[in-house]
């Protein structure tokens, strides 16, 4: 082919036609032009050229177009033209007069148009693109270059130029769907590298070639469409892309379907928009319970679908069809049957079947059974099976075999979602069930259950209440009935296995803990001969009638005074467990005996449910205080009793509450405990008066063996050892002067810690009665006596009649007194008012050593 420039430039530099391009085919077949880049030139099919847009030569003297012959038979590409390597100037200077003859060359700016390069390109490389001068190169010698991603930054390499004629080169193919352009800038400077032009840009542009195929996004694409669709109705959009320039033929795309399968019930049910992908149906008929799915050969084609020179590329696409409900269950027959025993619930009777042409385990085939007739009362129900889809028909209330043998039921399946619009449901969607009752033996039933009677406490045991008896439901059946007792707590009553007769077996109590809210029941249970035998049970409630049969009492029964009262009044009431009109208002009385009572304390009547308490006294001594009141109530025959108060009188603080100390002495002894105290008292009293004979008898052995002893040496000095703990009124022959300090003594007492407190004083000499000594040494009464006698009167005499005697252990010692008594008056005397808190036993001790005004 040659390419001839069959045009001149003209004053517009505007071309409409060009050349024309002749190619010798050598009579193969017919040839297909196309130009490398569209955007300047166009050419036809009988070889034609035209121009695409206004052109523009200025610094041009040639331009340069590239046209493909394409072989269609062998698709074999040539591409052969004359070419002229266009020539790119650095921008001129024009000369300007600056005023008074002066001239200076400015520079002129304009646009450089880009260069265009095939990718993909078969030519010998390096291939000549441009070539860049500059006029100064006339005077001296210059050398070019470029710079920018291609020439020296990444990828580097692409593009060279000679240094001396400026010839810019592009070194090996090129990919615009990898770089689309580069962006170069060109420089011209003197043998020194002194710049002698500005840079100029030079932009080339990859001219797009169709070599990418379109590739679709997913090798097969899925979509569905429910059946019964109407044409028209979008299914789902297939998308491919082309890597190629979008804004060219080589990246526009078409689709087309290829096949279908099945093709059923036509072989064109859908069909594809060849732009947008978007796929619709096109024809009536989807069924799926028919066809579930179709399968779609998609091709795409770029070249805008021209099947000769574009390239093609296919997928798979899956059309599933989506069930809707249309079809409705049919059952499988159209009587089933079933049996079931009388009285039981929670039983399948029967199993329902169905069938059901749409998708399974959707809303659409699960079937919905409902009773339509034959149950007025409700005693059955129909569940479905997740699975099987199968109805379960069940009974949910008893059904009683003497009053219904036999039930004919009829239900209707449907499906959890309504039919389309257009479906009419079959006959097959109604079904009936005959159900056979089965007869068993039933327990015998209390008649009323449970029952109730009223009756008065206290009756007797042997006392006929009331008949309980149980009929047996089996009315075909010719049975006895057997009674017995289940649950009876107090084990009051009994019941007559034959006759249901029930009779007291002991006395009735409203007032037994086994009573709640006046009632009390008694399980009762009647079984028959069947086999198995059946067996019921009945429950007799028992509401008895309060009668005056418990005395009151004292309530509370315990209370607390203070020694002092104030006010000195307790409220007290009584508790009675019957009930009214057998309990209040009470009467309160004291008892008459003992005396004191009447005398230490008076009881008023506040009302007819509180008395109140008083001491007739002022006060009363810390203890327990025993008051028996007589308390009578209201009832119908009334009853009355005497019970005990128990008083606790104590110390109390200022706020009226009763002292631990006092607490503690308030406890008191009671008579048995004081009798044992007694015994212990005198046991001790015998043990110690032994011991005394035992040591009179070791002391005159020891006096026998009596050591001696230097008049010199102080015996007060020695630590002395005390084997006894001294004796009575028979053992007082110790010398105690010895022991005594050797200091003067103080007139009137001795200090303590310096002499016993109880020693003989020095400065009196009183002579008390010789005691006698008993005329039996068993008699131990009279030697008490004789003993007791002497020293009541001796009155200065120190409590030598003591069980211990402790005496003093030598000079040096600071220990004082151990007793607890002072024999001199002048040092104050005991204080005894202690013992009065110690109760009424004490009170006269300590009137007697209290040193009171008495």
């Amino acid at each position: 082919a040659l390419v001839s420039p069959g045009f001149e430039p003209s004053a517009q530099n505007h071309y409409e036609f060009c050349s024309a391009v002749t190619f010798m085919d050598c009579g193969e077949g017919s040839v297909w032009f196309r130009v490398g880049d569209p955007s300047d030139f166009t050419v036809s099919q009988e070889g034609v050229i035209y121009t695409q847009r206004n052109l523009s030569l200025v610094g041009k003297k040639k331009m340069e177009v590239v046209v493909y012959a394409q072989d269609v038979l062998s698709n074999h590409v040539d591409a052969t033209l004359t070419q002229q390597v266009p020539e790119i100037l650095f921008p001129w200077r024009n000369i300007v007069v600056m005023g008074e003859g002066s001239l200076s060359r400015v520079k002129r700016d304009w646009v450089i148009p880009p260069i265009n390069v095939a990718e993909n390109s078969r030519g010998h490389f390096p291939e000549d693109l441009v070539r860049i001068r500059s006029d100064r190169d006339k005077s001296r010698m210059l050398r070019y270059s470029v710079t920018g991603p291609g020439a020296d930054q990444p990828p580097t390499g692409i593009f060279i130029i000679d240094p001396i004629s400026g010839h810019l080169s592009v070194t090996k193919p090129l990919d615009r769907e990898h770089i689309p352009n580069f962006h170069l800038r060109a420089h011209a400077v003197d043998l020194n590298g002194n710049q002698v032009e500005n840079p100029i840009d030079i932009i080339i542009n990859v001219i797009d070639q169709n070599d990418n195929v379109p590739d679709f996004l997913h090798s097969t694409f899925n979509g569905s469409v429910p059946e019964g669709s109407k044409p028209g109705s979008f299914v789902m959009t297939v998308t491919a892309v082309d890597k190629d320039d979008p804004k060219t033929a080589n990246g526009m795309m078409r689709y087309k379907i290829l096949t279908q399968n099945p093709q059923s019930p036509s072989s064109n049910m859908f069909t594809i928009n060849n732009r947008t992908g978007d796929i619709i149906t096109v024809a009536a008929g989807l069924d799926r319970e028919k066809v579930t799915q179709y399968t779609l050969i998609i091709q795409a084609t770029d070249m805008e679908g021209n099947p000769t020179f574009g390239l093609s590329n296919t997928a798979t696409t899956v059309i599933r069809i989506t069930d809707v409900n249309d079809n409705s269950p049919e059952f499988t027959t159209d009587t089933f049957f079933g049996e079931v025993h009388e009285n039981r619930v929670n039983v399948i009777v029967a199993n329902l079947s169905v069938t059901d042409k749409d998708q399974p385990h959707t809303s659409a085939w699960r079937a919905v059974y409902r009773i339509v007739a034959g149950d007025p009362t409700g005693r059955f129900s129909i569940t479905t099976d997740p699975t099987s889809n199968e109805g379960l028909l069940t009974v949910v209330k008893p059904i009683d075999f003497e009053l219904t043998r036999s039930f004919m039921l009829i239900v209707e399946a449907v499906n959890e979602v309504p039919l389309v619009r257009g479906i009419q449901s079959p006959r097959q969607s109604t079904a009936t069930v005959s159900v056979r009752i089965l007869d068993m033996n039933e327990s015998p039933e209390f008649s009323p259950n449970p029952k109730s009677i009223k009756l008065e406490e206290g009756l007797p045991a042997g006392s006929l209440l009331s008949t309980f008896t149980a009929q047996d439901p089996d009315r075909f059946m010719r049975q006895t009935i057997r009674y017995s007792k289940i649950y009876d707590p107090a084990n009051w009553l009994k019941i007559d296995p034959f006759n249901g007769q029930i009779s007291t077996i002991a006395v009735l109590d409203r007032e037994s803990h086994y009573i709640k809210n006046n009632l009390y029941n008694v399980t009762f249970m009647a079984s028959d001969e069947g086999f198995p035998p059946a067996s019921g049970t009945g429950t007799l409630q028992m509401y008895l009638l309060d009668i005056n049969d418990n005395a009151p009492q004292v309530f509370p029964s315990e209370v607390e005074m203070c020694e002092k009262p104030d006010p000195n009044a307790l409220n007290i009431t009584a508790s009675d467990p019957d009930l009214n009109p057998h309990t209040g208002p009470f009467v309160f009385e004291l008892v008459s005996r003992p005396s004191e009572i009447r005398r230490n304390w008076t009881l008023i009547r506040v009302n007819g449910e509180v008395a109140q308490l008083r001491l007739r006294i002022g006060s009363l001594a810390s203890g327990i205080y025993e008051v028996p009141i007589t308390i009578t109530d209201s009832g119908i025959l009334p009853m009355s009793n005497t019970s005990v108060l128990r008083v606790k009188v104590c110390q109390c603080d200022h706020h009226g509450d009763c002292l631990e100390m006092g607490k503690i002495n308030a406890v008191g002894l009671g008579t048995e405990a004081i009798i044992a105290i007694l015994l212990c008292i005198i046991t001790l009293l015998v043990l110690v008066l032994l011991f005394v004979m035992w040591m009179k008898r070791r002391d005159k052995e020891r006096q026998a063996k009596q050591l001696l002893i230097d008049p010199e040496d102080d015996i007060r000095d020695n630590i002395l050892k005390y084997d006894e703990e001294g004796g009575g009124e028979e053992d007082q022959d110790y010398d105690l002067s010895q022991l005594q300090q050797p200091d003067a003594l103080e007139s009137e007492c001795v200090k303590v810690g310096i002499r016993r407190l109880d020693e003989r004083p020095l400065h009196h000499d009183h002579q008390y009665p010789i005691r006698s000594t008993a005329p039996h040494p068993g008699d131990i009464e009279d030697f008490i006596y004789e003993g007791l006698k002497a020293a009541d009167h001796d009155p200065t005499a120190p409590p030598y009649d003591s069980l211990l005697v402790f005496d003093y252990e030598g000079s040096g010692s600071t220990a004082g007194s151990l007793s607890s008594l002072h024999s001199c008056s002048s040092c104050g005397d005991q204080e005894y008012n202690y013992l009065s808190e110690w109760g009424p036993h004490f009170h006269k001790l300590a009137d007697l050593y209290g040193g009171g005004d008495d």
